[in-house]
């Protein structure tokens, strides 16, 4: 399986040939989170800007020797993903709309404040973060196609990441939990990786099979076991042997198969279908389901002792609007899957449509996720909403209304307690309400501190 990292660290390399700003500034972005490789000129910092860099520059546009214009044209050679914030004088108007047209990331007018830059700062590293991601995804699914990536970094998706790695090495048969589209199989996948076992991944889709060749299908029969049984047939269970069963939709086997299979489980052996032989099987089994089979089980649909037998250990998938942080890391990894497939060119949203997206509900979950993707490459996408106050509007007034709808996010979620909503974006307290101000927000709890 492949190894999953840590958060990435916030890097960042200043250019300032000015030493009691240099210093300064290094000082703001350290407090900022940053670990600050701080140079005296572009010299200095060429050899560290290369493609691997994985934080982001800051540089003067003013320098001894090579500007901050011609770093920029550096860097955009070597990777033009890799973000650069130009801090230019007091009326270089002209330099800054020139450093955005060579692909800057944004600019900073000198005099700035510290919050400006930090929070610029910070969505660089976050737009750097979800590139090299990204990159790491495809490289992954290049090396291994049949084990799709797990996409995400947040808190929910490290936990599964961390139960994967935790028992996936192990013999025991797990239930995943989660709602349609949530991304049961792609775990599945990943823990038949992570086992390392040599034999097949062999998935089926238990809702999907007619009862009447349910017990075939999975035990196998013997020829003449029954009228058509011309010859002898393997099932789902012995053919995954020394590999992993993926029974999906658990919920939905016929009670009466449900203890045959109990008995398979607890004794790795089954007989097929009209057969005496007692076959010896090694395979790990992955049950999925959409429901609690344990409430299932107490309404008599579903077999408890069968539910203790597969859920020794459980793993429990995240709703996509339980995860809204890793929508832009999923639908870039599904946009230039799509591009790919299809031919065409992967399209760019603006922050104002990321922002839209990360509000919606999503009751398909991470599915339909993957299938808006699929029809935006396809340029039939339904329900893209435009903010046309802000389409074609320069970048800063975009970003306003993309941290706009962040805080009224976090506001809603906080239940209007600014102090939580505080928390939760990761800013003062004093800055939030500065923001409120600014953006005319209302608060339910607005006395809250």
């Amino acid at each position: 399986m492949n190894k999953q990292s840590p958060a990435p660290a916030a890097l960042a390399i200043l250019i300032e040939d000015e030493q009691s700003v240099r210093k300064a500034t290094a000082q703001t972005l350290e407090l900022g989170g940053f670990s600050v490789q701080a140079c005296a000129d572009a010299e200095q910092a060429l050899p560290l800007l290369h493609a691997g860099f994985a934080g982001i520059v800051v540089t003067d546009v003013r320098l001894p020797g090579r500007s901050g214009l011609e770093v920029l044209a550096h860097v955009v050679a070597a990777d033009a993903d890799l973000p650069v914030i130009v801090v230019t004088g007091h009326g270089d108007v002209g330099m800054a709309v020139e450093a955005m047209r060579a692909g800057a990331y944004d600019f900073i007018e000198k005099p700035f404040a510290a919050e400006r830059l930090v929070e610029t700062a910070k969505r660089a590293q976050e737009k750097r973060n979800l590139v090299l991601e990204n990159r790491r995804l495809k490289e992954a699914w290049q090396a291994d196609p049949d084990t799709p990536p797990l996409v995400g970094q947040s808190a929910a998706i490290e936990r599964v990441r961390t139960l994967i790695r935790s028992v996936g090495p192990t013999a025991v048969d797990i239930l995943i939990n989660g709602q349609t589209g949530t991304g049961k199989e792609v775990v599945a996948r990943q823990l038949h990786a992570a086992s390392e076992r040599k034999g097949p991944f062999v998935a089926i889709n238990c809702g999907a099979l007619p009862e009447s060749v349910f017990e075939s299908e999975i035990f196998g029969h013997e020829a003449g076991a029954f009228t058509g049984a011309q010859k002898r047939r393997i099932g789902k269970l012995e053919y995954a042997n020394g590999g992993t069963l993926f029974l999906d939709e658990i919920e939905s086997m016929p009670m009466a198969l449900q203890v045959k299979l109990l008995r398979v489980l607890q004794e790795r052996r089954l007989e097929r279908l009209g057969g005496n032989e007692s076959i010896v099987i090694d395979c790990r089994v992955v049950a999925a389901s959409k429901v609690d089979l344990l409430q299932l089980s107490g309404q008599g649909a579903f077999r408890e002792d069968l539910y203790y037998r597969i859920g020794v250990v459980s793993i429990d998938l995240p709703r996509l609007r339980e995860r809204r942080e890793d929508i832009p890391l999923l639908l870039a990894h599904f946009i230039h899957a799509a591009a790919i497939r299809y031919g065409r060119e992967a399209p760019a949203w603006t922050a104002a449509q990321m922002a839209q997206w990360q509000q919606r509900d999503w009751p398909g979950n991470v599915r339909e996720l993957r299938n808006f993707a699929d029809r935006w490459v396809l340029g039939v996408a339904d329900g893209i909403v435009l903010d046309t106050s802000v389409s074609g509007a320069a970048l800063p007034q975009q970003l306003d209304v993309y941290e706009r709808s962040l805080i009224e996010a976090a506001l809603a979620t906080a239940e209007g307690n600014v102090a939580l909503a505080a928390e939760h974006l990761g800013i003062p307290k004093k800055t939030l309400y500065d923001k409120i101000k600014k953006y005319d927000l209302a608060t339910t709890r607005g006395s809250v501190v």
